[in-house]
């Protein structure tokens, strides 16, 4: 039986009523209910469409060997790993004890930043950040942690450097099997119809995609969760983490990034037309990228309820890091962002993100 209270139920406590104003004088009146604020930190490094911030320990809190790097993936805000104080990933590896690191990705610039591709992060960006947390602590692995794209780009990386000072990489709802994604396949269709020139054409004449069109895109996978959105918090206008939740989204939703326009065109024409991902060997502007020359251990995280990177998108990992000597995979409850940082992850994902990371510390 749902635990969802009904619209104009009787059996609502006064408790429950008193309860339900307060949180909806907050959340629509006086600016929202979630604690937004940013887990502490400073940026040690800067460079090209980067920076590299370090997340200040906790005094008092014993610290844990094995540095750990998050990569958001492109056009997503790095709050998908600091959504809300309570729902942050950052602020759970802070508080267990983990040196934890951010590479960020600045605004892209339509003029100057269309040309760039996946490899610039591949090669330059993300590299340079794994040798600067490692510089940090004397040579130490660093255990890498990628959501969506960025745990393809995070896995790539390693891929296409196995000399980098690399422990362990862990991704969250990242699809390595586009076939297997549902949503993708009116787009593979129009695409093999046309053979990609329609959305191709379209993609290289805009240059990069602009924010808002990246916000809109996100919310364009989740249509029946916004158009029920309004019943949902009407429904449990008493639940005041629920609506916290809710405010953090949307913060999350509303400023995305720029994608660049040359980056977009691979992951549509790559990824997700010709699926180059599910075969293990992507091919780059100067290299192939070989999945089978990963040779460090592998958390591959699925969400239950996930559109974007259904289960077995996500476990085709396995199937493709065959150099790995272990590829761990899992489920968690929750859909694209919310195996990652919804109220149950810090009991379900985040649990298997710690008992992975103290197998290989």
């Amino acid at each position: 039986m749902s635990n969802t209270p009904a619209l104009f139920s009787p059996k609502r406590t006064l408790e429950q009523r008193r309860q339900a104003v307060t949180n909806l004088w907050d959340f629509l009146v006086r600016g929202g209910i979630a604690d937004l604020s940013r887990t502490p930190g400073e940026v040690i490094d800067t460079g090209r469409l980067r920076r590299l911030t370090r997340y200040t320990p906790k005094p008092g809190i014993p610290q844990v060997e094995g540095p750990v790097l998050l990569v958001p993936p492109l056009g997503a805000q790095s709050l998908c790993f600091d959504l809300r104080q309570g729902c942050s990933l950052a602020e759970h590896l802070v508080l267990t004890g983990r040196q934890a690191y951010l590479v960020d990705y600045d605004e892209v610039h339509a003029s100057n930043d269309k040309t760039v591709g996946i490899e610039f992060w591949i090669n330059d960006v993300i590299p340079s950040a794994i040798r600067r947390v490692s510089e940090e602590h004397g040579g130490a692995k660093v255990n890498l942690i990628g959501w969506s794209l960025g745990g393809l780009i995070a896995t790539g990386t390693v891929a296409t450097h196995p000399e980098l000072p690399v422990n362990t990489v862990t991704v969250f709802g990242s699809p390595f099997d586009m076939s297997k994604v549902p949503l993708l396949m009116p787009f593979r269709m129009i695409g093999k119809a046309t053979g990609g020139r329609i959305l191709g054409t379209g993609i290289k004449a805009i240059g990069s995609i602009p924010s808002p069109i990246v916000s809109l895109g996100f919310k364009a996978t989740a249509i029946p969760t916004y158009l029920r959105k309004p019943m949902k918090i009407w429904s449990r206008r008493d639940d005041r983490d629920f609506l916290g939740q809710i405010q953090a989204v949307d913060a999350l939703m509303n400023n995305m990034l720029a994608y660049p326009g040359k980056a977009t065109l691979q992951v549509y024409l790559q990824m997700a037309m010709r699926n180059e991902v599910a075969t293990g060997k992507v091919q780059g502007p100067n290299k192939l990228v070989d999945f089978a020359d990963v040779h460090v251990p592998v958390l591959a995280v699925a969400g239950t309820a996930d559109v974007l990177a259904p289960i077995p998108a996500v476990h085709h990992a396995a199937e493709i890091l065959t150099g790995s000597p272990e590829v761990r995979l899992v489920t968690a409850p929750g859909g694209h962002l919310g195996l990652l940082t919804g109220t149950s992850a810090a009991t379900t994902s985040w649990k298997e993100l710690d008992a992975f990371l103290n197998d290989y510390n």
